[in-house]
This record gives structure tokens, sequence and C-alpha cells, in this order.
């Protein structure tokens, strides 16, 4: 069999493996942590708490069901999934406390209701971003931006014509703010850049077509928890034959020429057809691809935030809480501007808050709450970090306790914090920046990484720092897309 090599076991790297393996590769997966999932893992707090440790939002499913579906398998034998009847919670600073329901006229309805915005404005900015979405989706999300086949394509005559309502020449903000006179709605629509670490007055409009997935398609929750679905599809992997192997990090992509021929460990080395990164680029052309010339235009690239997390385990119930939930600074260009122009916290970051055990109880014991705490911040440049955690803990216990009307600080049973540092010591993202690269500018989408190189046959690239970007759906997005470009062999599962 042609055999190919997967460095990484992130979302990406599984979901490449399990592509590879339908298409009839040996696959074997090598994973320098204890276990698989990347980001996506999960841990335990003494008291009986437990936490998804990175991504927290599901959206398309439909692309972990694609996995399975491809395989020739049952998704729901497999892995199960509710749509969130709420999305979120929104706190404002003033007290105006905004639920965002799955159902549109709902939301439409709190929407007027509390913020003055008629419905049928609402209503019809989510008709505009659910057509520009399907106009432009097929060639920027689910194929390469660096082949000419991509722009060949039917699929490019439904693109053109909506090319001059994207945005490309406008911010995030500047367009919401056109559309929308309140300010805490336009803040609530320029929060979505930072699914992919961006900053809202600086990132193109085009952006403002990711709220179009949780509020016209909607918001998901797997059965246990986000890293249910890691668990899934390794399972898949393994049934179709990958190996996982664990604490064997790469050392070095082998080459003869121009072409990848394998890797190499401490432990072994491992012939192959194909080779895909699921690794960061930077780290993947720096320490794997030493002797070879990088793409420096491509690694200069401005990196995107990182975060820090406070876990916290809570030793009471919030009835107003859900599972998503985000309470809001006063003045969000001055948060932006710290994190991307000063490299620092604000004294008044907005915090989002995750609590699982409202759809999983037992990840907290009865009556007590797991609560992931999150704060966008800088990607790690040698900040104080240790100062910034303190400091930026204090002013989420006070932003949060003033918006609940209850002190949370001694709440706290029990607690862990993951900073830029561990981030990037633990899953190898370069300078712990989330999603690599930025979107901060309008050419962002081209200037990512691609999918493959021109420059080393059989060597491709995946997950959050290559094209399209970062979270669940364009991570498996990134496998489908560099799946597709690999050459395809005798399958038995085709067969």
């Amino acid at each position: 069999m042609a055999k190919a090599v997967v460095i990484g076991s992130g979302i990406g790297g599984i979901a490449a493996a399990v592509r590879l393996a339908v298409k009839g590769y040996s696959v074997t997966v090598l994973e320098a942590n204890a276990t698989f999932g990347g980001k996506m893992t999960q841990f335990s707090l003494p008291g009986g708490y437990r936490f998804d440790a990175g991504p927290s939002l599901f959206t398309l499913p439909q692309l972990v069901d694609d996995l399975f579906s491809l395989a020739g398998r049952n998704p729901t034998d497999y892995f199960r999934y509710q749509r969130l009847p709420i999305v979120t919670q929104y706190f404002w600073p003033d007290g105006t406390h905004l639920t965002a329901h799955a159902d549109s006229e709902l939301f439409a309805q709190e929407v007027e209701t509390k913020l003055n915005v008629p419905k049928a404005q609402l209503h019809r900015h989510l008709q505009k971003v659910a057509r520009l979405y399907h106009a432009t989706a097929h060639t920027f999300l689910h194929k390469s931006l660096h082949k000419l086949d991509t722009f060949l394509s039917p699929d490019v005559l439904k693109t053109l014509p909506a090319l001059p309502e994207l945005g490309l020449t406008t911010t995030m903000h500047a367009a919401n703010a056109r559309a929308f006179s309140d300010p805490r709605l336009v803040q609530l629509l320029d929060r979505y850049a930072t699914y992919n670490g961006s900053d809202p007055y600086q990132a193109p409009g085009t952006l403002n077509l990711i709220p179009h997935l949780e509020f016209n398609i909607g918001a998901f929750y797997p059965e246990g928890g986000i890293y249910a679905i890691a668990v899934s599809l390794v399972r898949l992997a393994e049934e179709l034959g990958v190996e996982f192997r664990y604490k064997e990090p790469v050392e070095e992509i082998l080459l003869q020429g121009s072409r990848a021929t394998g890797v190499r460990t401490s432990q072994n080395t491992y012939q192959a057809d194909t080779v895909v990164s699921n690794m960061d680029v930077m780290p993947t052309y720096r320490r794997l691809l030493p002797r070879h010339p990088a793409p420096e235009r491509t690694l200069r690239q401005p990196r995107s935030s990182s975060a820090l997390i406070y876990y916290w385990g809570i030793s009471r119930s919030f009835p107003e809480l859900d599972l998503h939930n985000i309470f809001f600074s006063q003045d969000y260009k001055q948060e932006f501007e710290h994190i991307f122009q000063k490299k620092t916290v604000a004294d008044d970051p907005t915090v989002y808050v995750n609590v699982t055990s409202k759809y999983t109880p037992t990840d907290a014991p009865a009556g007590h709450e797991n609560w992931f705490v999150m704060v966008n911040v800088p990607y790690n440049q040698g900040q104080d970090w240790d100062a910034l955690i303190q400091k930026t803990r204090q002013s989420v216990l006070q932003k949060v306790s003033k918006a609940l009307g209850t002190p949370i600080e001694p709440l706290i049973t029990a607690e862990k914090v993951w900073d830029p540092r561990g981030i990037e010591a633990d899953t190898s993202s370069f300078a712990g920046a989330l999603y690599g690269s930025s979107s901060n500018n309008r050419m962002a989408a081209f200037l990512r990484h691609p999918n493959f190189t021109n420059k080393i046959k059989g060597l491709y690239f995946v997950g959050g720092s290559v094209h399209p970007g970062g979270g669940i759906p364009l991570c498996l997005l990134s496998a489908k897309i560099a799946a597709d470009l690999v050459p395809g062999v005798s399958s038995p599962i085709a067969e």
C-alpha cells in the first residue's frame, strides 16, 4: 500500500488521516503529546470538574458527519449532537442582558426589545449574509485559493456577482456601524473577528459572513463535549487501519531532492509517499525543514491573537448563564488596540464563559458548574505573563461578579490557567497564536499558507495555520482540501 505520515493529531490531522485511509493509504499519525486532539483535549480538576481545554464552539457539524459517511459508516453510531436553542447569553456594562436565541424570529424580537433595532432590519441583514455565504463558501473555503482550477470552476460564476457586497474594501466594524446604529449590536457583530484571532477595526468586512454559521445554520453541542469529536474520529481512523503513535515527536521531514520521502523521529524513520503536517507552519519550516528555504513572506504575516484561559470549578449554579456567555468591555476599540498595537491586555477585557455542565451535568458536581473563562490576548512576545494573569484575573472577577450580582472569587473551588506560553508549549502553535496568521488585511486569505507547496512534492499542510483558517470547521475543510490534492490509490473502501 502507498504510505502516508501525518504529523500531529489535532482535528485537522485526524481528519486528514481518515480521508487518506479512505483513499487507500496506509496511514501513521505521529503525535508529540501523550494523547490525540491538539488543542481539542480534555482534563479534570479536583472536586469532579471536567473541562474541554481548547475549542468550545461547534458549528457546521455536517463536516464531521461527512467523514463517517465517506468511510461508509453511519455517523450516529459514533457521534451525536444537538442544536442549541440558545446560541449565546450577552451581558453589557450598562446592564443590558440579551439572549441570542437560535430561532431567528425570537432573536430578532429580543434585539428589537432590548436594543431598539427593528426586527425587519436584523432579518434583512441575516438574509444578506446567508446569500453571500452560499455564493462564496465553495470558492473561498472548500477549495484551494492557490490552484487555477478553483477559479475555472463553475462555482466562481456564483461568487463573482457577490464580490462587491463582501466588504473587501472596508473593515468589519465600519460595515457593521453602517448597518446598525445601536453600538451594542455593532459590538455583538464585531466580536466575530475573534473567531479567527483578528481585530474588527482592521479585518475586512468579508468576515461579517461568520455570524451566518450561528444565526442561520446554528450552533451545536456534541454529547459529552467538544472532546467527543476527536474521540469519535480517532475511533473511526483506527477502524480504517490508521496507526497513532504518541510521545513520538517528528524531528525532521526527509527530502530526496524536491520530494518528501518520509519523516524521522528519535525512535524511528518512516518512509512515506505522502507527508501531511498538522503542525503550525512556522515550526514546520523552522524545526522540521531547517535546511530548506522557507516561504518568508508567508511566515512574516502578522500573528493572530492568543488566549488567556482560567478553568474554574464554581460551587453554585447560575440559571442566567447558558453554554456560551459573553461579558462585553465598555470600550471595544481600546481593547483591540491593547491586543494588536500595545501587545498587552486592556484593563477592561471582554470575557467569554463556557459552561459545559449546562448540557453535560456530570462535568461538575451537583449544584456546581465548570467555568471555562477566556480573554483574548496578544500572542507571546515576552510579556510578563505572570503579572498579566493576576491583573486580568481581578478584572475578570470584577466584571463577572458585577454582571451576575454575586462575588465570584469565593465560589472558586478549583483552578487552572492556560496562557500563550503554555499554548505554544503544549500545541506547537508558534508564540501561542491560536490561528496562525491574523486576518487583519483584505489579502489575508490569499497570503495564508496553502495546503501544499510547489517547492516540495508530496508535502501537504492542514490545520488552523493554513488555508482556510482556524476553528473546527475550517480545520476540517483544510483536511478535505489537502486530501483532495493527494493522488489517489486503490481503495478497499471505495471498492
